[in-house]
């Protein structure tokens, strides 16, 4: 876990700190982390009473340590300055096809709406910033789900369930996991009044993001049809390309 050169050794460890804690997704240990990092168990303890200092990581009652507070406020206003940066993005795909566009996130075992550009029809979903909505049921959901792995995508299902919906919601971990293959093969996911009825959704997965990303166009299942998901495909693609090129730069720039 050596840092790059011209970085700042100790903040680097103590974002790897960080990061490791929220991937194991649970509690952790110390000695855990000492043989994950390969750092020693003093420099560990010391890094760690600074972050639980400043409320960004919480010791717990039996000794483990897990993310603390302050990371969701922080991680709020970044997924905020996220969608700001997308939403330009999401307005090209709404100006070629006049269907509202969205922008999820992975978040826990759920999907996070965090970026919307409107449509301009009168009649259009509705989904607010903020909302969350299962994974199995939505566009941007599966979307999310298909490229994770299969631990992590059963560790979602084990801990949200599969709630049912609408008569079309998928309900079974078997339907699930053919799902998926069918969208990891495609290169996109349909949510076919799954999550409400009447309402159809076309969903890509965005590479390379720092957290599992999606996009989406959606709208009315009379104007969503199989001519509107071949229009709608290439150009989720280009923008989940773009989206994703724009956070890589981003992040060599940080």
């Amino acid at each position: 876990m050596e840092p790059e050169l011209g970085t700042v050794q100790s903040v680097a460890r103590a974002f790897h700190l960080i990061e490791f804690i929220a991937r194991s997704r649970e509690e952790i240990t110390l000695s855990a982390l000492a043989e994950a990092t390969e750092l020693p168990l003093p420099t560990i303890h010391r890094l760690l009473r600074t972050l639980v200092s400043l409320g960004y990581v919480r010791q717990l009652p039996n000794r483990r340590y897990a993310l603390g507070p302050k990371l969701i406020h922080v991680g709020e206003v970044a997924s905020l300055q996220m969608g700001a940066w997308a939403r330009p993005h999401l307005a090209a795909v709404v100006e070629q096809l006049g269907e509202t566009a969205n922008m999820a996130i992975l978040d826990g075992d759920r999907a996070t709406y965090v970026a919307q550009v409107p449509s301009t029809h009168s009649m259009r979903m509705f989904t607010e910033i903020g909302r969350r909505v299962h994974t199995h049921s939505s566009g941007v959901g599966k979307a999310l789900l298909a490229f994770l792995d299969e631990e992590h995508v059963q560790g979602i299902v084990a801990q949200a369930g599969l709630p049912v919906a609408t008569p079309q919601t998928i309900g079974t971990a078997e339907a699930l996991a053919r799902e998926l293959d069918l969208i990891r093969g495609r290169g996109y996911a349909i949510d076919d009044g799954e999550q409400e009825l009447g309402v159809r959704c076309v969903a890509v997965h965005v590479p390379n993001m720092p957290i599992p990303t999606a996009i989406s166009v959606s709208g009315p299942v009379a104007r969503i049809d199989d001519g509107f998901a071949e229009r709608a495909i290439p150009l989720l693609r280009q923008a989940a390309s773009e989206i994703s090129a724009e956070a890589t730069h981003v992040t060599l720039l940080s």
